[in-house]
């Protein structure tokens, strides 16, 4: 659904975006994560039309956004800028049929009083936007993005301001988009967010870092400890795992696990598994020590300022 080929973004001598290339595919979810000023907002308004890349090209549905489609294509889509701006003088309801006017929709007040029931808005249809909070804005910011019901979703920073419930729907409504078939790009500092909303996390830092799901982006980041966690006093099990690693092998224990570094854990888990359970243990949960995604993106940003190529190397996904 949404292709970028090779885009490069250059505002006089700076270079906000640097050869990317990477793919949304039709019913997924991206998350765009990068520090200030890393060329996320860039990026999103290159994928939107609003500005052209210096370099490179981009593909909406397997057409080509130029100059000459992308009227039509824009149509596609739905923008959530950072910073959305509201005619303050009017309300809630006329601001929307102003973008229902501007897209041209036949069946305008459908869908606005769909819009304002699903977002809960139809008490407030007729207040006007300068007296709305910032949580209220985005709400009707978000409202306005998907009146037209687009194909692709282009997100920035989409749940800022709001409340944890409102929060909580929003994730709702992405994922009835996603099965939906629509195609969804979500630019966020939300690392949990992240993770709870994603199929694939892109990690952008002028250029493209990495992207992947992010239980595999946590697994190339592995740190080899594995966690057993055993019902009653863990402290009596540990001879026993190290009569397995060695007496060399430091075996923590931390509450009801013990955790342990292995050189090889494929080949010694399941020895210190089976010796656990020889000596009695009642084994209640078994997995590797996963990095957590704000460490793994830690960890690429720093990787990303190095002159060498990050451990952790860009895998475009397919469409």
């Amino acid at each position: 659904m949404i292709q970028a080929s090779h885009l490069t973004r250059r505002f006089g001598q700076r270079t906000a975006v640097n050869d990317v290339t990477f793919e949304v595919g039709r019913s997924e979810i991206v998350a765009l994560l990068g520090p200030n000023g890393a060329g996320k907002t860039t990026t999103l308004r290159m994928l939107a039309g609003l500005i052209a890349p210096t370099s490179g090209s981009i593909a909406i549905d397997g057409h080509a956004l130029t100059r000459a489609t992308g009227g039509t294509l824009r149509n596609r889509i739905g923008f959530l800028t950072e910073a959305p701006g509201l005619w303050d003088r009017l309300t809630i309801k006329e601001n929307l049929r102003v973008y229902a006017g501007l897209y041209g929709l036949g069946d305008a007040d459908r869908r606005i009083d769909r819009t304002l029931e699903l977002f809960a808005l139809q008490d407030r249809r007729a207040t006007l936007a300068a007296e709305l909070s910032k949580g209220m804005r985005q709400k009707v910011a978000l409202a306005r993005t998907l009146l037209h019901e687009p194909a692709v979703l282009l997100l920035d920073e989409p749940t800022s301001g709001l409340d944890p419930e409102v929060t909580r729907n929003f994730r709702m409504l992405l994922d009835e988009r996603r099965a939906a078939g629509c195609a969804i790009l979500v630019s966020t500092h939300n690392l949990d967010e992240a993770e709870r909303l994603a199929d694939r996390v892109a990690v952008l830092h002028e250029r493209l870092v990495a992207i992947d799901e992010p239980a595999v982006l946590r697994a190339r980041l592995t740190t080899g400890r594995v966690i057993v966690r055993v019902a009653g006093d863990p402290t009596v099990f540990v001879p026993t795992v190290q009569s397995i690693v060695g007496p060399a092998v430091v075996v923590a224990v931390d509450g009801t696990m013990l955790s342990v570094q292995l050189a090889d854990a494929d080949r010694q888990t399941p020895s210190i598994v089976t010796a656990l359970v020889a000596a009695g243990a009642r084994i209640l949960e078994v997995r590797p020590e996963m990095p957590a995604l704000e460490d793994v993106y830690l960890h690429l940003m720093e990787n990303s300022l190095k002159p060498q190529a990050s451990s952790v190397s860009p895998t475009p996904g397919a469409a």
